[in-house]
């Protein structure tokens, strides 16, 4: 092999049919072939052997194939076939030097090989040289004509071929004036030598080119002989008629003898070669080029091509170019995507984006896929452009499929960043004081906006990938949380209503059950309508801001009624298990205070039946408020039935207006009142009747002690004599009588001794004295008798020289006295009033509450006796 700079010869095909797949591979780098795109025509030369084809090769192309050694003999110097880049011309031209024909290297049959390479060079090249010698024209074996055969049939093995240029050359052309005037006689003539002439057409045709004649004039003659050995040869079916013009350009040149006449030769070479510069420009000397592949693929478009020939079948240049562009189309999609994953920029977006949203994104992911996009167009743009649009498709498709997932984290940031936002921003609002419903809806709008800059700003120009499924994600999600917000906060606005119920039913309403007045439960309807009224008013306008529906409103107005009423009815279960306490208080203030709510001093004159009759019947009333729960307003008759059975059940037994089926009859006798809901039902006829059996049991000992202190009053103040000693005296004591009317100065000695013993028994506490017993109430009183008229002497002289200080002293001193006086019967009541109460309190347990109502009693037990 020779080689050098700039032709860069290189055995392509060796003389066994061996296809040098590395050879190649190093020519096309080396000769800078990859990069020609479409901008590339090989030329090939075919012809006998040792008929200087890689001399006018080497001449015509500046090319070094190995030449013939005439001092060594003329025998075969190319096998194979070479190829070698020609120098200087433009476009880049590439020469292929193939074997001789007709060689006995090969022997007398073996054809194949030149067969095979035959097809190869019209497959292959754009312009073939059919190097012809002039002194061999005429020969039927030496004209070429088996070569030109072997070519028209090869073609015909070529599915929809090729237009390729045959470039006759004849070489070392002479002059023969003998057959020159021939061409200037009448056509009858010159048919007469045709005939002679008509086994070697085309080496009459070559001979008259070997003239002086111009080769204008004889080109015709040469294309008609041409034409009839293309017409010869046998075709398919399918080309039967086609004619030479489809598959070949047919051009003719002729070259002068390299050894006589040198210089001449190398002239009309360089005019050759200058047909030979942009001879792919339209009008150029190359074919139309429709089985081309781009330089990138020629090697493996050549293996492809010597693959199918060797095995000898026919060869599909339509189908070879889309196998050709298939698999480069695929090696170049590959490479991009390798590059893909590996570049820079690339991976540092993705790094990125896992850390948060990246500005730009879409934009600098977009530039990154565009650009190996690009290049895979450069790369493919003179490739089938079915077959690269298709590799283009699945390249696109491999590249997104790498890039998506990055995109989908980028949308998943933006999703989470917005609805974060949306977050925030609602608070904020509501904390402002904003209305939910717009807040919501502004916020909304401003997020899912925001979103979609994001999204459109995150979108790849080479992917239809839209965010509508993730936006309708953040929308569920951005509704899902603006629904759980108002449910807290409607749940915060209902609790703090209902707190504001609790706090305006649950204290009053217990007073209302613990004061037990003559409308309990109309003044319970009344608060609790009043305070539910207003809290649903103002409810409706903190929840107005919502804009919930008419539905849901009214549901929560009701739910809001109905806690209240459940409130007020737990409130009044509660009171009805502290109803017999309740029942004991009343009575006892009913019974131990007059109708101006001072405490009653037993003095005897008051009618404990009827105070007894009247504080039992408050007591019944609270029982009978107590009984059930009254919020519907709906009539029930178990105050009155309490009445008859509880208070009036002893006076309508003893009276005779009852029969004794009557007197059987138990109202109470029963788990149910009339008129009432089981729901209603507070405590039952039959809990009322235990209840008052031990109510009037733990209330006997109160009236007890009222009766005692009643008599007891009575023995203490009853200082009169009997009613016959009163008598007695008067009628023994006339004459008496008499004798004071008719002595004045007597009377006032009386009155003025009278005076002098009631202040001596004022000063003296006499009957405090005696309380303690007789003989030590004389002690008592002997001991102070003097110092007391000592004391009212001092006064008396006091007073009569007008000094008011002993006066003032003396009064004090009486009024002390006098309370003193009027304690002892107030103590008597007050004791009596105070032990009943406390055997009350104590029966029930209660002693703390009863304790204390004791103790208020004392308190204001002193004030009343000094009042009295």
């Amino acid at each position: 092999m020779a080689t050098t700079v700039d032709c860069c010869a290189t055995q392509l095909i060796d003389g066994d049919g061996g296809f040098n797949v590395t050879g190649l591979d190093n020519f096309i780098k080396t000769s800078n072939m990859f990069s020609c795109g479409l901008s590339y025509a090989v030329v090939a030369i075919m012809g006998p052997q040792s008929s200087g084809k890689s001399t006018l090769m080497n001449h015509l192309f500046h090319t070094s194939f190995r030449e013939m050694d005439a001092f060594r003999g003329r025998s075969q110097t190319t096998k194979g076939i070479w190829i070698a880049k020609c120098t200087g011309i433009e476009p880049c031209t590439i020469a292929m030097d193939l074997e001789g024909t007709d060689g006995r290297e090969r022997g007398e049959d073996d054809t194949a090989f030149e067969k095979q390479s035959a097809l190869f060079a019209l497959a292959v090249s754009d312009i073939v040289l059919i190097n012809m010698w002039c002194h061999d024209i005429g020969r039927e074996q030496a004209a070429n004509k088996p070569l030109l055969k072997t070519v028209f049939q090869v073609m015909m093995r070529l599915f929809s071929p090729r237009k390729t240029t045959l470039l006759f050359v004849i070489r070392d052309k002479t002059k023969v004036y003998l057959l020159y005037p021939l061409l200037r006689m009448r056509p009858s003539v010159l048919y007469f030598y045709s005939v002679l002439y008509f086994y070697s057409m085309i080496s009459h045709v070559c001979f008259f080119l070997s003239t002086q004649t111009p080769l204008e004039n004889l080109e015709p003659i040469l294309r008609e002989d041409i034409q009839k050995i293309w017409d010869s040869v046998p075709k398919p079916q399918a080309h039967v008629h086609t004619p030479l013009g489809e598959f070949f350009n047919v051009e003719v040149t002729a070259l002068s003898s390299y050894e006589d006449k040198e210089d001449k030769f190398k002239e009309e070479v360089a005019q050759l070669r200058q047909r030979f510069y942009h001879s792919i420009a339209p009008g150029g000397l190359a074919g139309d080029r429709r089985g081309v592949v781009p330089a990138s693929a020629f090697s493996l478009s050549a293996q492809h091509m010597w693959k199918v020939i060797r095995e000898n079948k026919d060869l599909d240049l339509p189908a070879h170019k889309v196998m050709v562009a298939t698999v480069r189309c695929e090696e170049i999609a590959y490479e991009k995507l390798s590059q893909l994953r590996s570049d820079k920029g690339w991976l540092e977006l993705e790094e990125a984006v896992q850390l948060g949203p990246v500005q730009g994104f879409g934009e600098k992911l977009s530039s990154i896929i565009d650009t190996y996009f690009s290049l895979y167009d450069e790369e493919t743009i003179f490739f089938d452009e079915s077959v690269r649009n298709a590799k283009r498709k699945q390249l696109e498709s491999n590249a997104l499929d790498i890039v998506y997932p990055a995109y989908t984290t980028m949308i998943g940031h933006l999703r989470s960043k917005a609805l974060d936002d949306f977050k925030t921003k609602l608070d904020q609002a509501l904390n402002n004081g904003e209305g939910f419903a717009a807040s919501v809806q502004t916020w909304t709008h401003s997020i899912l906006l925001e979103f979609d800059k994001g999204s459109d700003d995150a979108s790849v120009r080479q992917a239809k990938w839209g965010a509508s499924k993730v936006r309708d994600k953040l929308r569920r999600d951005i509704d899902s949380h603006a629904l759980a917000v108002r449910n807290a906060k409607l749940l915060e606005i209902t609790t703090n209503f209902e707190k504001q119920l609790a706090k305006a039913l649950a204290e009053p309403v217990e007073s209302l059950f613990e004061a037990g007045g003559k409308d309990t439960w109309l003044s319970v309807r009344k608060l609790l309508k009043r305070e539910t009224e207003a809290a649903v008013s103002e409810f409706l306008d903190r929840v107005a801001g919502f804009e919930l529906e008419e539905e849901t409103i009214e549901s929560m107005q009701q739910s809001l009624r109905d806690y209240a009423r459940k409130l007020v009815e737990n409130k009044a279960r509660e009171e009805a298990g502290k109803v017999l306490i309740r029942m004991k208080d009343r009575f006892s203030t009913v019974f131990n205070h007059d109708n101006d709510s001072l405490p009653r001093v037993w003095t005897g004159n008051e009618d404990i039946r009827a105070i007894t009759r009247d504080a039992r019947s408050a007591s019944m009333k609270l029982l009978s408020d107590m009984a059930a729960i009254r919020l519907d307003e709906k009539p029930d008759n178990i105050e009155r039935v309490l009445d008859l059975s509880l208070i009036n059940k002893t006076s309508a037994a003893a009276s005779s207006q009852y029969t004794d089926r009557e007197v059987s009859m138990d109202p109470l006798a029963s788990s149910t009142w009339e008129e009432v809901s089981p729901e209603d039902i507070l405590i039952s006829p039959v809990q009322c009747k235990s209840l008052w059996r031990q109510f009037q049991g733990e209330t006997e000992y109160t009236i007890t002690q009222a009766i005692a202190a009643q008599e007891a009053y009575k023995r203490n103040n009853n200082w009169l004599p009997p009613a016959w000693t009163i008598m007695a005296m008067a009628i023994f004591g006339f004459n008496e009588f008499m004798m004071l009317l008719k002595n004045p100065l007597l009377i006032l000695g009386l009155f003025v001794a009278y005076l002098i013993g009631k202040a001596l028994w004022v000063q003296l506490d006499v009957a405090g004295e005696f309380r303690h017993g007789t003989l030590p109430g004389i002690l008592s009183i002997s001991s102070k008798v003097f110092p007391t008229v000592m004391n009212l002497l001092k006064r008396l002289a006091e007073e009569a020289q007008g000094n008011p200080a002993p006066e003032r002293t003396e009064q004090h001193h009486s009024d002390q006295t006098f309370r003193n006086q009027t304690q002892k019967p107030d103590s008597v009541s007050s004791s009596i009033s105070n032990s009943g109460l406390s055997s009350v309190g104590s029966s029930d347990g209660d002693s703390e509450y009863s304790t204390t109502n004791l103790s208020q009693r004392q308190r204001t037990n002193i004030p009343q006796a000094e009042l009295s």
